[in-house]
């Protein structure tokens, strides 16, 4: 995970200078078709490295970004898309400033006063890659903080989304991450699992991935979907008559198959 530094010093969240001590780290997901992060997080001009921050980020021109005042949100930190393209983590918060992200809850508390905060910029959420891209720097993120601060991200209400918060009382009532996730057959249990995977050093190397010679040895859950991009002619193997497919590719056509993309 590439991790950038634009701390929001304009927002009046960051003017306010309150501080928490972390207990747990919640996961929200933008809501807007925009997965840039120069939509939301720009260096003003007294930001350290504000030149090359604008290179990574690129210039936000319609200035509705973050860091300015008058406005009544802010988070520790976003995830979406860089300048080029590539996937990135920024934080925008010091990480033990209390943040404005989750509202008041049915029990009167807030995750305000306990969590963490980071928005992953949502795409139109059809996209498999880039929502795998923005899954794992989120999860890396969030392992990291878990580190950091000595959490257990298995532990009750400590990795919780939006949603999770205000079932339990401790947000409003916003659906994120279950927009979005589901759509990718992701759970918050399944994001708890990746960031313990993260903690424990696992990799995505691709000597580590699972491999199906042929089309049999797929798992039933994934065949049809597969057996549909075999006979439209969009995936051939390997050319010797095995198919030797991945089940990260089986888990992406299974979601496109999901979308109506492969009919």
């Amino acid at each position: 995970m590439k991790l950038l530094k634009c701390i929001l010093t304009e927002n009046d969240c960051c003017q306010t200078g309150r501080t928490i001590r972390p207990k747990g780290v919640m996961v929200h997901s933008t809501g807007a078709n925009n997965p840039l992060l120069r939509r939301y997080v720009q260096p003003v001009a007294a930001t350290p490295g504000r030149e090359e921050l604008l290179a990574q980020l690129g210039r936000n021109t319609n200035a509705n970004h973050w860091n300015r005042p008058g406005l009544n949100v802010c988070v520790h930190g976003f995830v979406g898309r860089l300048a080029d393209g590539t996937v990135a983590a920024v934080q925008t918060l010091p990480w033990n400033h209390r943040g404005w992200h989750a509202g008041t809850g049915a029990s009167g508390s807030s995750a305000n006063d306990t969590h963490i905060s980071f928005e992953i910029c949502e795409d139109d959420l059809t996209d498999p890659a880039y929502f795998g891209q923005a899954y794992r720097a989120a999860a890396e993120l969030t392992a990291m903080l878990c580190q950091q601060y000595g959490l257990d991200p298995l532990a009750d209400g400590v990795v919780i989304c939006h949603q999770d918060g205000y079932r339990r009382g401790v947000a409003s009532n916003h659906g994120d991450v279950y927009n979005w996730f589901p759509k990718f057959g992701r759970s918050m249990d399944d994001f708890r699992a990746e960031v313990v995977r993260v903690m424990d050093g696992e990799s995505q190397e691709e000597d580590e991935m699972i491999f199906y010679k042929n089309l049999s040895d797929v798992p039933e859950y994934y065949q049809a979907a597969v057996g549909k991009a075999v006979d439209r002619g969009a995936l051939n193997g390997t050319g010797d008559g095995e198919l030797n497919v991945s089940e990260d590719l089986c888990r992406t056509l299974t979601v496109l198959d999901r979308l109506g993309k492969l009919d």
